[in-house]
């Protein structure tokens, strides 16, 4: 572990107090990216750097994701439109970072193809990142340069959180698990664990700054502590969770993403004795087969996902939520039919479906796959139509029932609506004022409405 230093802050600094520099961070893939991003937008800001948008920036930087192939077309499509204004503009800078920079065919092809980037760096590399921009920027240096992860954690990076409610905190970096579809761990790394007083020191600093929901994120939480040894051995997830909800002025508590073979009981009934832990659990199921789990190496069966999936359900007022891939490699359609079996069976009120899409450099890359794009497309819109027609009988349990709900402030699609998010994830739509934004209240459900509910404030 290392603290961060940005022993450029102050050169930087000062070329922008002539130069007044503008950022734009472009975030693709999951909740990690984006916390990662929020530290970015930190550090450019601690080097006097202010916010621009896609128009008008001079830095733009890109956090890229690689677990699917659409992020590599979307990258280089941004890139290409980039093109024209870096040609003719000396005042725009391209840095490329993320887990898609630590493939290196990726890097030799932003090499070959798009020579005008200035910087690219990867998932391990924020401390780095201050020196290659100065040098970009005032020296006119470019560096494109694979630099392989590291295992070293970097604590006290500034950051600059968007919401002034809710905040995201990394846990755990990296992952262990190897699923033959993901690129994760190449990327990434293997687990490490911060340290439990670090964590604590970032939450109770948003507490004071007036932060009432924090997200605990990693590849996987569950495995957090696993890696602990000497007086933190033993320390994992559920302490974790104990010792957050003892912080004054954090009143809801979410995390993303757990695996559902490190699911233990002591986990459920931590969630289950806790007040803030929000009631709803984000289970990864990927697929419903036992055969296709063993070649995605995902170390459970159908039989004990769904034991997981109902000890949860045990607990009052629960939501579950999942991801679900299908059209992995010849999977034939029986094997989906399991899939849509443990859907109809544990009945998630949020999907998250994707059709397979292979990643360079895994294993199941390398699997013949006999099943057709149009086999694909119509399994993902069967689950769809499976998931939509199970959506509105877990609504209307919550109907004249009260949730707690972070009130974020108004609708976008009617401003006379205030709307929040349910302990559950709902959306939720009601009426208020000003006052109330930032504040967790008592809603009461009047009405469902399939992507939303329509409540009452309960004065």
């Amino acid at each position: 572990m290392m603290r961060f230093v940005n022993s450029y802050k102050e050169k930087m600094q000062k070329y922008n107090v002539e130069h007044k520099l503008k950022y734009y961070i472009d975030t693709m893939g999951c909740q990690m990216n984006e916390n990662d991003s929020l530290k970015y937008a930190g550090i450019l800001e601690s080097m006097g750097f202010v916010k621009g948008n896609e128009d008008n920036s001079n830095i733009y930087l890109f956090n890229t994701c690689c677990v699917r192939e659409n992020a590599e077309n979307t990258l280089f499509g941004r890139l290409g439109m980039l093109k024209k204004r870096k040609m003719n503009n000396e005042e725009v800078y391209i840095a490329i970072v993320g887990c898609m920079t630590q493939q290196e065919h990726i890097l030799e092809k932003i090499k070959k193809s798009y020579r005008f980037v200035d910087i690219v760096l990867g998932t391990s590399c924020m401390s780095i990142f201050p020196e290659k921009l100065y040098n970009a920027v005032v020296n006119h240096q470019r560096k494109l340069e694979y630099i392989d992860v590291s295992n070293t954690l970097e604590e006290e990076v500034p950051i600059k959180y968007e919401d002034k409610y809710k905040a995201s905190v990394s846990i755990i970096y990296g992952c262990n698990n190897f699923c033959t579809y993901c690129i994760v761990p190449y990327v990434r790394g293997r687990e490490r664990s911060r340290k439990p007083e670090d964590i604590i020191a970032d939450i109770k600093r948003l507490a004071q700054d007036g932060y009432k929901e924090i997200m605990l994120l990693g590849q996987n939480v569950n495995s957090y502590g696993n890696d602990f040894s000497d007086e933190l051995k033993g320390y994992n997830f559920p302490k974790l969770l104990q010792d957050v909800e003892k912080i004054d002025g954090i009143e809801i508590i979410r995390f993303m993403s757990p695996h559902p073979k490190d699911f233990k009981d002591d986990l459920i009934e931590v969630i289950k004795n806790s007040t803030k832990v929000a009631r709803q659990i984000h289970l990864p199921l990927q697929s419903g087969n036992t055969e296709i789990l063993k070649k995605m190496n995902r170390k459970y069966t159908k039989e004990q996902f769904i034991e997981v999936a109902t000890k949860l359900k045990q607990i009052p007022n629960i939501s579950l939520s999942t991801d679900i891939i299908v059209g992995f490699p010849n999977e034939t359609e029986d094997e989906f039919l399991d899939t849509l079996d443990v859907v109809n069976k544990v009945k998630f009120d949020q999907i998250y479906m994707f059709i397979y899409s292979p990643r360079e450099g895994t294993v199941a890359a390398k699997m013949e796959d006999k099943i057709t794009y149009e086999e694909k497309v119509d399994r993902l819109e069967r689950l769809k139509e499976l998931y939509e027609k199970t959506l509105p009988s877990l609504n209307e349990k919550m109907l004249g029932n009260t949730y707690k709900v972070l009130v974020e402030g108004k609708s976008k699609t009617n401003d006379q609506l205030y709307t929040g998010r349910s302990s559950q994830n709902k959306v939720v739509i009601f009426e208020a004022d000003d006052s109330f934004v930032g504040k967790v209240v008592d809603v009461k459900i009047d009405s469902e409405h399939l992507w939303y509910l329509k409540g009452t404030i309960v004065k």
